[in-house]
């Protein structure tokens, strides 16, 4: 089950980051893609055979009708509530390699809340809970702790100091963040998180240069697994690590060791680094080992 972090992304193609600072700058045709970040790994995960209850909040406009859409045709069992704020949209800036900047519309109102007899069903039927860091979902940690279902989340690019992040960070069981955000410190904010906080494994990815693993039993070096190598051209690099958690969460659930759910996330994240948007999964068959040599 995936909870929260649905929306558009307006991706506009840039010759380069930074911008140049001007009136008007022409670009190749802007696209739009449902999906964020709790919508792509409900997609990637029902790509990969798994069944997906997806639970969020969206308005009733033309780009939740969007979102709507793009689960359905997915395969997603998505259930929203209708929020009169609006359904939330991103304006994303990608370069000829990939590099992306986001602009994130963070519209959803300080009370917001999804009540608990909307999700408590879906969530004591589930094997495996992934909770966005919407601002709604703080208010359903205790719930889905007490329950008993394991439950990961993603920190995104957290610099190991943002309060909100941390009450994510400290009640999931598995936590997945990106390396870039805190820098050097990344090895202390994942020891930080296994030290404070409920997680038994953190994973810091760290787009072309892997992902590093550290666990509770596994010392204090988090371990380095590399990347793969995109099995296509670089076209676009978001969703990349909603891929990423999506191939990990597959291998997770199918008994897989922490570094072969790694390898799967890594696997799927260059897959989606191939393609624009959502518009292609990787499927079981992408993320199996290749037939050796003849």
């Amino acid at each position: 089950m995936v909870i929260g972090g649905s929306g558009v992304d307006t991706v506009v193609r840039v010759d380069a980051l930074p911008v140049p600072l001007a009136d008007s700058v022409g670009v190749a045709p802007i696209r739009e893609w449902p999906g964020h970040t709790g919508g792509n790994v409900a997609l990637g995960c029902r790509a990969l055979g798994l069944d997906v209850k997806f639970l969020d909040v969206i308005g009733d406009d033309w780009i939740g009708g969007q979102v709507r859409e793009r689960m359905a045709k997915g395969g997603v069992d998505f259930e929203p509530l209708v929020s009169a704020a609006g359904t939330r949209r991103a304006v994303n800036l990608v370069d000829p390699t990939g590099r992306r900047m986001s602009f994130y519309d963070a519209r959803d109102p300080e009370d917001l809340r999804m009540p608990g007899d909307f999700f408590l069903p879906h969530l004591r039927r589930a094997r495996h809970v992934h909770v966005s860091i919407m601002g709604f979902a703080r208010h359903l940690l205790d719930d889905v702790v007490e329950s008993g279902v394991p439950f990961s989340t993603d920190l995104h690019d957290w610099d190991g100091l943002a309060d909100h992040h941390r009450a994510f960070a400290l009640r999931a069981d598995l936590v997945f963040l990106s390396a870039a955000g805190a820098g050097t410190r990344i090895g202390e904010v994942m020891r930080e998180i296994l030290r404070e906080g409920r997680a038994a494994t953190v994973v810091a990815t760290a787009g072309a240069g892997g992902s590093y693993l550290l666990t509770r039993d596994g010392g204090s070096t988090p371990r380095h697994v590399p990347a793969t190598p995109p099995p296509a051209p670089v076209v676009d690099s978001n969703g990349a690590g909603d891929a990423y958690v999506s191939g990990f969460l597959y291998g997770r659930l199918a008994g897989r060791s922490l570094e072969e759910c790694a390898g799967l996330g890594a696997l799927a994240g260059a897959y989606a680094c191939t393609v624009h948007g959502n518009t292609s999964l990787a499927g079981p068959a992408d993320l199996a080992p290749a037939p050796p040599a003849a």
